[in-house]
């Protein structure tokens, strides 16, 4: 039996890590992010694999870096056959890549060379992809870098956001590494190496990127709204205070205004320019210190002294 060793973090990884486990393989062990500290009352909180894997009676180790740390020693006595990893969040070093007899692999969700890096999902709607996919690659020091051993495609929806995106992708890997791992293993498998004429990157999200341009259009700020939902969340500003902006439509309407400028209010919506004189349609949003509402919620309450003619935005944005 194909002893292996499992690296995964958020809710990504658990359907891959539950299908490993369903198939039969020899789940030695599982590494994850240390326990975390999460909401208002910062309660020491365990990553979603950390769960998954004591629901099945599985060694957890929780490096806060693997890298020469006591948890990378037990992995190597432990001997395993192969390592996976599937956003993991930390770099493997050298030693550990070469372990296992097998190597290791990783489950990426992005079409390789196409968005290295540690937020390919937010990049893929953020520049307003049509395809994404998931890539099972060798592991090697450099990130995202190693070669091809298979890859899978899905097309990407208008009302696709990160947190639907990551869950398609999840169940996404999870088949194609159940469908490659039996060739792996047999050696039938022939890696491919990525053309570095076509890598793209996918740094994590700064801050920044966060705040919406209204001087882009409106499909573009579409893209950023759902590249940042659920997290981070993109936002603007009104009257000095900070707007999350959750939900927008691009609107096939035309204007001559300032971008961020507010061109129309209804009873359930308002408008805003933005660049290349296009409109958005504001749907859904957050006004600081309160919880994510409708528009129609917001008009009535305390959007209800929302004048045309303001600005949305500081300086445009």
């Amino acid at each position: 039996m194909t002893k292996i060793v499992f690296m995964g973090t958020p809710a990504f990884s658990v359907p891959i890590l539950e299908a490993l486990i369903d198939k039969g393989y020899d789940i030695a062990a599982v590494v994850t992010q240390p326990d975390r500290p999460v909401g208002r009352k910062k309660v020491m909180t365990p990553t979603p694999v950390k769960e998954a894997a004591l629901q099945h009676q599985i060694l957890v180790l929780q490096p806060e870096k693997i890298s020469g740390s006591e948890e990378m020693a037990k992995v190597i006595e432990l001997q395993p056959d192969l390592i996976v990893t599937a956003a993991f969040g930390q770099f493997l070093p050298q030693k550990l890549l070469s372990a296992p007899r097998l190597g290791a692999i990783n489950v990426h969700a992005s079409l390789l060379p196409k968005y290295r890096g540690g937020a390919p999902v937010h990049y893929s709607l953020i520049k307003g992809e049509k395809e994404t996919g998931v890539t099972i690659m060798y592991m090697e020091k450099k990130m995202d870098a190693g070669d091809i051993l298979s890859q899978r495609s899905l097309e990407i929806t208008e009302k696709d956001d990160v947190g639907t995106l990551f869950e398609r992708l999840s169940r996404l890997g999870r088949d194609l590494l159940i469908d490659t791992l039996p060739d792996l293993i047999a050696g039938k498998v022939t890696p491919v190496k990525q053309d570095e004429e076509k890598v793209t990157y996918s740094p994590n999200i700064k801050a920044e990127e966060e705040l919406i341009d209204w001087s882009k259009s409106a499909k573009e700020i579409d893209w950023q709204v759902r590249g940042m939902r659920p997290w981070p969340g993109a936002y603007t500003s009104l009257n000095g205070n900070r707007l999350k902006v959750w939900d927008v439509t691009p609107l096939d309407d035309d204007t001559d205004k300032e971008p961020g400028t507010i061109i129309q209010i209804e009873k359930e919506r308002f408008m805003v320019a933005c660049g290349e004189r296009t409109v958005v349609q504001v749907n859904e949003l957050q006004p600081a210190g309160k919880s994510k509402m409708t528009t129609t919620a917001f008009l009535s309450g305390v959007g209800s002294q929302l004048r045309v003619g303001e600005m949305v935005g500081d300086n445009g944005n």
